[in-house]
């Protein structure tokens, strides 16, 4: 690990991982090497038993009652896509929010092009929705309800729980979007109300890229039809995809690999425990917000105290292109961030950063307090700069 580099874009990938991610993968390739479920040797049933353990621990994380409810995918977004795409018909009507990110947007965009209603219900400027604003936007075709559970713009943490009660009021069904809080916020789909829970690896699980899934609720899977078929290494005898869990859904030879690291990431979470991940985390964060405040220039986006969210801080420098500042936080200070849009247009229309974005930090349980601290002292000194300039 490059000691000279405060890495402040874990929202994106998480990095570094934990040693035990890279040990299981290396395990992996070296030792086992098989197929899971393809063949009877010894290092292909091994290979099975690593994705099923897999299967089981994130399970155990986000309460689910029967671990084949979860689909391996290689990320968020490929579970996304089986949700909507799987899920939604033409004349469907279906509801999301003014802070989602790409990965929800553009599939429901494809969709309405296919006959497929929307609305977006807007959310405020912190990036909050009003559950009361869902219910008005019920229409007697509406069919689900897909919303981001965290922005990965502001880290504002959506009332999912209430929107759950609304859903299961109204008979719909409830998509997740856990992009940026499965690992760091706690997730429990049974209290939650939660249908469908898309997730992905590479953030604050500690997996690789590559890696993810979709937890589909027990009897719903048979309204979802596959978007890739193929072999599964089950029914060999007949050419018809499987119509049970996880089969359904999972064509092909999966990421093996990925997935021994994905177990390991998981572990790692289970073993810390996601209360105290969020709590290292919440710190970080109002060490961060609290540091900035009164620097002359810094426009904090979102909601300003550090709880409830995720580790994650939007923010611009007055008249600097924010593009340019994340050039010079990296060149100048080695502080590694992402400027720009973040993949998600929509949530910086609803906070007024659009076109141009924000600079944004994200922090993980593996940043300290002096990199918060030096990251402060750096925005201080372009700040400053900025000011003498003028």
């Amino acid at each position: 690990m490059n000691r000279d580099i405060i890495y402040f874009d874990n929202a994106a990938t998480s990095w570094p991982k934990p040693p035990e991610t890279t040990a299981a993968m290396q395990n992996y390739l070296q030792n086992i090497g098989g197929s899971p479920g393809r063949s009877g040797h010894r290092l292909s049933v091994e290979a099975a038993r690593i994705v099923y353990d897999t299967r089981e621990k994130l399970a155990q994380l986000f309460n689910v009652a029967d671990p084949l409810r979860i689909v391996l995918t290689r990320n968020a977004t490929e579970g996304l896509n089986i949700a909507v795409f799987g899920f939604l018909k033409p004349g469907d009507h279906v509801i999301t929010s003014g802070m989602e990110h790409n990965s929800v947007m553009r599939p429901l965009r494809a969709m309405e092009a296919r006959g497929v209603a929307i609305t977006v219900v807007p959310c405020a400027i912190d990036g909050l929705i009003d559950p009361e604003d869902i219910v008005k936007a019920i229409k007697k075709n509406t069919k689900a309800i897909f919303i981001t559970n965290a922005s990965n713009v502001t880290g504002t943490v959506m009332p999912v729980s209430d929107i759950g009660r609304i859903t299961r009021e109204h008979g719909l069904v409830l998509c997740v979007d856990a992009a940026q809080t499965a690992g760091c916020y706690p997730i429990d789909v049974a209290e939650m109300n939660v249908d469908l829970l898309a997730f992905t690896g590479h953030k604050a699980l500690f997996g690789p890229s590559g890696t993810g899934g979709l937890y589909i609720r027990e009897g719903l899977e048979k309204s979802i039809e596959p978007i890739c078929v193929g072999g599964t290494g089950s029914r060999s005898e007949v050419e018809e995809q499987p119509d049970f869990m996880p089969d359904r859904f999972e064509a092909g030879t999966p990421n093996t690999v990925g997935i021994a690291g994905l177990k390991a990431g998981v572990e790692f979470v289970l073993s810390k425990g996601v209360a105290q991940i969020k709590n290292r985390e919440e710190k970080l964060v109002k060490l961060f917000i609290e540091g900035v405040s009164d620097l002359p220039g810094i426009i904090l986006y979102g909601q300003k105290s550090a709880e409830p969210r995720t580790p994650v801080v939007s923010f611009n420098i007055a008249g600097m292109d924010p593009a340019a500042a994340a050039l010079e936080l990296d060149e100048q200070f080695g502080i590694m961030s992402r400027s720009g849009l973040h993949c998600a247009p929509a949530a910086h229309k609803t906070i007024g950063t659009y076109p141009m974005g924000t600079v944004r930090f994200s922090f993980s349980c593996f940043n300290t307090e002096e990199q918060i601290i030096s990251s402060i002292e750096a925005l201080r000194e372009i700040s400053q700069k900025r000011k003498n300039n003028f």
